[in-house]
């Protein structure tokens, strides 16, 4: 008499570490909140100082504000969550279902940028175009020779590329 084995397995699924407050960027968030209260606060000194230097003080306080959104945008970007399963490299964790597409993509995109990286070098061309001669471009430059006479003259010269 065998008797059907079963095991039941219970899988805990996986929660998100939550951070309360202000989230994982506390200096960040900290050095925005002070930069946006000493803005302000020179700001209104400058309102409302009565000082002789009154728009030294507004335009120190505005630009002082105006870099406090550098802090708050570090804040904001370090506590965007992002699922694992978007993490993946390039490299090593590709999923299996996008490879012969991304692959023929990348591949595509390699020759353009190849061809066209070729077309602006003058060595970089293949054997068939390397007999044909160099395009010319004419310049015009026009410039006043106070020297020579006080017109202007108009010097064209060919450049080859």
């Amino acid at each position: 008499m065998e008797k059907d084995l079963k095991i039941s397995v219970q899988v805990e699924p996986v929660m998100e570490k939550s951070y309360g407050g202000v989230g994982r960027c506390k200096c960040s968030f900290w050095f925005a909140v002070a930069h946006d209260i000493l803005g302000v606060m020179i700001m209104m000194v400058g309102v409302f100082g009565g000082l002789v230097i009154h728009d030294l003080f507004i335009y120190a306080g505005a630009i002082l504000i105006f870099l406090s959104l550098i802090w708050w945008v570090f804040w904001y970007s370090g506590n965007i969550d992002v699922p694992p399963e978007e993490l993946e490299d390039d490299v090593a964790m590709m999923k299996q279902r996008n490879k012969g597409l991304s692959r023929a993509v990348r591949q595509v995109s390699g020759r353009l940028s190849n061809r066209i990286r070729n077309s602006f070098r003058k060595n970089g061309r293949s054997t068939e175009d390397s007999n044909r001669p160099g395009a010319e471009v004419s310049l015009s430059t026009i410039y006043d020779n106070t020297f020579a006479s006080s017109s202007k003259d108009i010097y064209r010269e060919t450049l080859s590329i």
